[in-house]
């Protein structure tokens, strides 16, 4: 894709409002049927819109329990990088270049670059590790519904992840 139009645009906000209600972390065009290479993450409020991803350079090894919408209610975990440096374009059609993501943001920048080339994360999966549970995401949303019932947050507030 080398031209981000009003087509792209809308399907871009379709795609963070299918990831916000879902709720997760990240989505790929691919896991809606969209055969582009295109994703979005939120992580810490913030929404990265990436268009061809590239990771450039990564570094490290961790194993971490992951999660994914298209097998949702497992869990496994998977090897991967530490930190990832990521060129793409942004929402706008606009080359960013993103360096040494580290922690959840890495983990969804390789986790939605895999669905773009085709992987999945149960790909990766550590054997003996996978297992049905409840997203971690869902948990989280439950505890700030549960907080919003109670007085203690707002709409208007800014929603903080639960310690």
């Amino acid at each position: 894709m080398s031209q981000v139009d009003r087509t792209i645009q809308k399907l871009i906000d379709d795609m963070i409002e299918t990831m916000e209600k879902a709720p997760g972390v990240g989505l790929a065009a691919p896991q809606i049927g969209v055969p582009l290479r295109l994703a979005v993450i939120e992580v810490e409020d913030k929404i990265t819109v990436i268009i061809n991803p590239e990771i450039v350079k990564s570094s490290g090894e961790v194993d971490l329990d992951e999660g994914c919408l298209s097998v949702p209610g497992f869990w496994g975990r998977v090897n991967r990088a530490e930190r990832v440096s990521v060129k793409a374009l942004d929402r706008n059609g606009k080359e960013q270049r993103i360096r040494d993501a580290e922690g959840l943001f890495a983990q969804a920048l390789q986790h939605e670059i895999d669905h773009l080339d085709g992987r999945l994360y149960v790909d990766r999966l550590i054997p003996e590790t996978f297992q049905r549970s409840e997203p971690l995401r869902k948990r989280e949303a439950d505890v700030r519904a549960a907080r919003r019932a109670a007085g203690e947050i707002v709409e208007d507030e800014d929603d903080e992840a639960p310690d």
